[in-house]
């Protein structure tokens, strides 16, 4: 099923679509990225723990767990993920068993633009490769500053758009040729990784997305390229007095 086009319905697009290919997105993930997600999240974390140590982490379209697994190192009593895609969190949650970490992660099935949980709940709110499939990323955005502590910390982990040449139209050809070639073949999924380079060309990313970052309330917002722009760490704090 297309994601593109279906206004309200993207929600349930994107829930489909994820559902259908969460038993290679792990492989495809690594295989595709020349494994560099894994050490994205790994930088990631370590952003999350130059700011804080915190006790409680919400874990936003956790899909199979991965950032939640390396959010490990920092030591938290509680990890929760949520996603909208149950078999991806079903993937997840055996991973999590098999590392025996079902103590301190629990995965949950949620929505990130209505999170069910109380305001000001955890330390740190991260989201890895989740918010451009948003139906409303501001939405979502606002929705975790509500749930974050006054002082807490937003870690966005994104695809972004590299500007300089030649990295750039080398990139995009990756993107829009070679990547929705494999990952037609492997998932079985033909939109699936047809929608990933259109939603990543559509994300507000840049200053564009530190600006949605200030208007849902955090302070601070910053900015972070990795691997000569392909992907950005993005962090804000929940202001204290909010």
């Amino acid at each position: 099923m297309a994601v593109e086009n279906v206004g309200n319905g993207k929600r349930a697009a994107v829930e489909s679509m994820f559902d259908s290919i969460a038993w290679r997105y792990d492989f495809l993930n690594h295989f595709l990225s020349f494994g560099t997600d894994m050490l994205w999240r790994r930088r990631a974390v370590k952003m999350i723990g130059k700011h804080i140590k915190p006790s409680s982490i919400l874990d936003v379209a956790t899909g199979t767990g991965d950032l939640a697994l390396a959010a490990l190192k920092l030591g938290p009593s509680k990890i929760t993920g949520i996603d909208i895609s149950e078999k991806m969190l079903a993937i997840g949650r055996e991973k999590i068993r098999k590392k025996n970490a079902d103590g301190r992660i629990e995965l949950l099935k949620g929505d990130s633009e209505n999170i069910k949980f109380p305001d000001s709940h955890f330390d740190a709110v991260m989201v890895a490769f989740g918010v451009r499939n948003f139906s409303n990323p501001l939405a979502g955005l606002i929705e975790m500053c509500r749930v974050t502590k006054p002082g807490g910390i937003l870690m966005v982990l994104e695809f972004s758009k590299p500007l300089s040449f030649p990295f750039r139209q080398v990139y995009n050809f990756y993107f829009f040729n070679i990547l929705p070639f494999f990952g037609r073949m492997f998932s079985r999924d033909k939109n699936a990784y047809r929608y990933l380079p259109d939603s990543v060309m559509k994300f507000p990313d840049n200053e564009h997305f530190l600006a949605l970052l200030s208007e849902a309330g955090f302070s601070s917002p910053l900015q972070k390229k990795l691997s000569g722009g392909i992907a950005s760490i993005y962090t804000g704090i929940k202001p204290a007095a909010q």
